[in-house]
């Protein structure tokens, strides 16, 4: 019968096979049917059967595991690949000017930023506020074209008193009115030339007027002849 040695090297065996892992490796496997062979009692040794079904499990387990890694080396493929097509096509959009999905401007020594507003109908009122990181209003925009449509304003980074404005992060904000009288609601976005694309662990990002943003910001890319109209009815559009 099983010495104590005998069973305590089967316990080993059993230990290493589950040992740091939640499901048992095929080298573990491996080495717990060996352990049952080596110790099992020479006077009732293992049935033919339960060899085999065991050598049958192992090979299941050895090909499964072929198959785990086979489809994990073809994701990091894929994703090598797609990462790759993603960067030639990025890196194709500079000198492009783009919509980006944002209400945050930040203010890095660039001359201007543009910011776009889209009407759903004809509105009564629109004004285009922008304030600081603090939430106070540096800048409004008023008078401005009200028909229904895209228009596209220009901010040279000026307060009211037409002093600049330090560096930092800015939010803008676009009010409507309908021609009742009620709260419209105006679709707002950047609007900016992509420069540059940047490469970075977390993803591909773009320079959009040097200032940097995820590639997903992008929601519609714009033609040379696909120029936005100017939404200022005059040059002299600010108020305190």
């Amino acid at each position: 019968m099983p010495t104590i040695d005998s069973i305590t090297n089967t316990n080993n065996a059993a230990t290493f096979a589950t040992q740091k892992n939640d499901a048992m490796s095929k080298d573990a496997f491996l080495e717990l049917m060996i352990a049952q062979l080596q110790n099992q009692d020479p006077l009732e040794p293992m049935d033919g059967t339960d060899y085999s079904a065991q050598l049958a499990q192992f090979s299941s387990l050895e090909q499964l595991q072929n198959i785990n890694n086979s489809i994990n080396q073809s994701i990091d493929a894929n994703y090598l690949l797609t990462q790759s097509i993603s960067n030639t096509m990025t890196a194709a959009l500079i000198g492009k000017d783009v919509k980006i999905a944002s209400d945050s401007i930040d203010f890095t020594g660039q001359s201007d930023t543009g910011i776009g507003y889209e009407l759903p109908a004809d509105a009564k009122n629109v004004e285009v506020k922008i304030f600081d990181d603090a939430g106070t209003l540096v800048k409004t925009f008023t008078d401005l074209k009200n028909d229904k449509g895209e228009y596209k304003l220009s901010w040279d980074f000026t307060d009211n008193d037409d002093k600049n404005v330090s560096h930092g992060k800015f939010r803008v904000e676009v009010t409507a009115e309908t021609l009742d009288g009620e709260d419209m609601v105006a679709a707002q976005y950047l609007i900016g030339n992509i420069d540059g694309v940047r490469f970075t662990s977390s993803g591909t990002a773009i320079l959009v007027d040097g200032v940097e943003f995820a590639v997903s910001n992008i929601f519609e890319i714009l033609e040379a002849d696909n120029s936005l109209t100017d939404g200022s009815n005059d040059d002299d559009n600010e108020e305190g």
